[in-house]
């Protein structure tokens, strides 16, 4: 599925919707460069799993968990990690197996480690077709998909 959006409320607005059909287990590996509204969508997607405290990118911390919504959400931010122990040292696992949903930023950077099976949605920038426009691409399936 490809989704065209032309601001950041839109933006938000798709991610929503895609949290309000999240499913527990599901794994979503998000991925996009420095500046295309990873976390605006993620804002959208955990208000889409019923959360209402604020959601920032836990780039220093790797995850951060929300547990209030209607199903608890884990989101990881995995672009400074160095060494893919690191997601050991986490226990990156108990995390994917548990009863919520992970979404990951920068997901390609630990495919090895990821669930068969996932969510990929990628986010694109086109200052052509103007400053807030982006292309989602979601993609359900395998890992080759990242």
């Amino acid at each position: 599925m490809i989704v065209e959006t032309n601001s950041r409320e839109e933006t938000f607005e798709f991610g929503k919707s895609l949290g309000e059909q999240a499913k527990k287990g599901e794994v979503y590996c998000l991925s996009g460069d420095l500046g295309t509204g990873k976390t605006v969508f993620t804002q959208g997607f955990a208000r889409g799993l019923e959360i209402t405290e604020p959601v920032n990118s836990p780039t220093f911390t790797i995850v951060s968990e929300y547990e209030e919504g209607r199903l608890p959400l884990y989101h990881f931010d995995v672009y400074r990690i160095e060494d893919i122990e690191e997601m050991e040292e986490i226990g990156y696992e108990d995390y994917f197996y548990r009863e919520g949903v992970c979404l990951i930023e920068w997901a390609e950077l630990i495919k090895e480690l990821l669930p068969e099976t996932c969510v990929s949605i990628t986010i694109e920038k086109n200052t052509a077709k103007g400053f807030d426009y982006r292309k989602i691409t979601v993609t359900n399936g395998e890992l080759k998909d990242i």
